[in-house]
């Protein structure tokens, strides 16, 4: 049994969204691991005179993401605060022989990411009044989607490494697999997907602070060849919520992978391999 909780504050302007994007994401944790969650306790912060409209948005929104994942929500708890806060309690079970973790990365490994970046410099932006329509819309689809069918092809395949990325963004989650794995991460920027809006929105620097504080704490174990530019590199240590999973996929299964994947519609990019050594290297 794995249990996990998710709790954060809006990401988005429409409530229904940031209800089903909180649920997704709390859902995720479980997913990552290798598992199937089965029932999800709703936790939120609302203040008092937050218009009863939008709660139950956000609860409804966070409902029938989890109807989807086949997860019953049990219940939950309330409080009061000034700045409205939403996230689940997720329970889920998973077979200790399929269980994915950060150190069961292998040299020789390609590594699997199967949703874009670009989602927090694109709901900061969003915060700032900068962000487009469009832009929005094309991210909260991404946010929105379970990473229920990654985690399916990865327990299917016996693979054995896996995390998702989230708030420590794709560097940082990929330095906790490294050093877990005693392995070092060859990343192809060319290779690694990012929304449509991404890069139009590093050039605004609109960066969240955690982008920074990510930046500062991991960038020792990062190596990035001279032509990865700044507002990229960036790109690379922005937190992102509900963020796709980071698969280890050991060489003689990538085939297998790559055609599983797209009978079950799955989006996936290889966007580079294990090698040996420590930290990452992106060129």
């Amino acid at each position: 049994m794995v249990l996990t909780t998710d709790f954060f504050t809006p990401v988005v302007d429409d409530p229904y969204d940031y209800g089903a994007i909180a649920a997704a994401n709390a859902l995720s944790d479980v997913y990552a691991m290798g598992g199937k969650p089965f029932l999800a306790l709703n936790v939120a912060a609302l203040p008092t005179n937050l218009p009863v409209e939008i709660s139950q948005d956000i609860f409804r929104g966070g409902a029938e993401k989890c109807r989807e994942a086949g997860v019953v929500i049990a219940g939950g708890h309330t409080v009061r605060d000034d700045e409205p806060k939403y996230g689940l309690v997720v329970v889920g079970f998973v077979d200790p022989a399929c269980v994915l973790t950060k150190s069961g990365a292998r040299v020789g490994d390609r590594l699997v990411l199967t949703k874009p970046l670009g989602f927090g410099v694109t709901t900061t932006a969003l915060k700032r009044e900068l962000a487009d329509e469009k832009d929005v819309a094309e991210v909260v689809a991404w946010m929105k989607k379970l990473n229920r069918e990654a985690s399916n092809l990865a327990v299917e395949l016996g693979l054995k490494c896996a995390t998702d990325v989230t708030g420590f963004s794709l560097l940082g989650h990929g330095v906790e697999i490294a050093e877990a794995s005693d392995v070092k991460l060859s990343l192809h920027f060319k290779d690694i997907p990012f929304v449509s809006c991404a890069q139009k929105y590093a050039a605004m620097k609109a960066f969240a602070g955690g982008a920074v504080d990510n930046k500062n704490y991991y960038e020792e174990h990062v190596h990035f060849s001279n032509n990865v530019e700044l507002s990229d590199r960036m790109l690379l240590f922005d937190p992102q919520t509900s963020g796709g999973l980071l698969l280890s996929v050991p060489e003689n299964k990538i085939e297998k992978f790559i055609k599983m994947a797209k009978v079950s519609q799955q989006p996936y990019w290889i966007i580079g391999e294990v090698v040996e050594g420590e930290g990452i290297d992106v060129d």
